[in-house]
C-alpha cells in the first residue's frame, strides 16, 4: 500500500528530505527546521538501539517513500535488477529513475513526484507524441516528454515550477521550454547521497 500519511512526519522519521514537499513552501521550511528531530512527543527517549536489520530496513523504506511506490512494486524492481549482470544497485536505480512520473519531476514539470504521478494519471503528458497515463511507464533514451496540451503548463503549480531557475537537471536529461528529452541513462549518483543503496540490496538479499 502506498503511504498517504503526513509527509513531514515521514521525512523526519527517516531523517532525510525525500522530496515529498514543494521546495520553498512553508511546509518544506518547517521540515528543514525539524528534520533532525524525530516525530513524537518524547523524542528519542525510550527508543531502542537500531540493529543492523533496522538500518537496512530504514534505507529500504527511504527509497520506497522517495519514489512513492508500494512495497510489492519495489520488490519487483529489485528482482528484475538481480537478474541483470553487473551492479544490482545501479540497475535498481535506473529502473526507478526511468519511471515516467520521476522523469516528469526531474525535468521540473512538477514540484514533487506525487504531483507528477497525478499529472501523468490524468493524461497530461505524452511520450513521443503518444499520451501515457501509467506513472510506472519505463522511459528510454531519446524519448521526448511533452505536455498533452498547452493548458497543462498554465496550471499554477506547474507554471511556477517551470519558472523556477534553481532547478538543476540531471546529466541524463535535457529540457527546452516545455519539452524534455532523455539523453542518457540514469546514474546512481543522483540518489546515493540520500540513500545507501548497498544496504537496500543487502536487505532484499537476506
Amino acid at each position: 500500500m502506498r503511504y498517504t500519511g503526513p509527509k513531514n512526519r515521514l521525512a523526519r522519521r527517516q531523517g532525510a528530505d525525500l522530496g515529498l514537499k514543494t521546495v520553498g513552501s512553508k511546509s518544506h521550511a518547517r521540515l528543514l527546521k525539524k528534520l533532525n528531530v524525530l516525530p513524537g512527543q518524547h523524542g528519542t527517549r525510550g527508543r531502542r538501539k537500531t540493529t543492523e536489520y533496522g538500518i537496512q530496513l530504514k534505507e529500504k523504506q527511504k527509497l520506497r517513500f522517495m519514489f512513492g511506490i508500494t512495497e510489492s512494486q519495489q520488490k519487483k524492481y529489485y528482482k528484475a535488477a538481480v537478474k541483470k549482470k553487473g551492479n544490482t544497485a545501479l540497475h535498481l536505480t535506473k529502473s526507478l529513475e526511468a519511471r515516467l512520473d520521476n522523469v516528469v519531476f526531474r525535468l521540473g514539470f512538477a514540484p514533487t513526484r506525487a504531483a507528477a504521478r497525478q499529472l501523468v494519471n490524468h493524461g497530461h503528458f505524452k511520450v513521443n507524441d503518444k499520451i501515457v497515463t501509467i506513472p510506472s511507464f519505463q522511459t528510454k533514451i531519446n524519448e521526448i516528454i511533452s505536455f498533452t496540451n498547452e493548458k497543462t503548463a498554465k496550471i499554477p503549480y506547474v507554471e511556477k515550477n517551470l519558472n523556477n531557475k534553481d532547478i538543476i537537471l540531471p546529466t541524463w536529461l535535457e529540457r527546452k521550454a516545455t519539452v524534455g528529452k532523455i539523453i542518457g541513462e540514469p546514474d546512481i549518483d543522483d540518489i546515493k547521497n540520500l540513500i545507501n543503496l548497498r544496504l537496500v540490496v543487502e536487505y532484499y538479499s537476506r
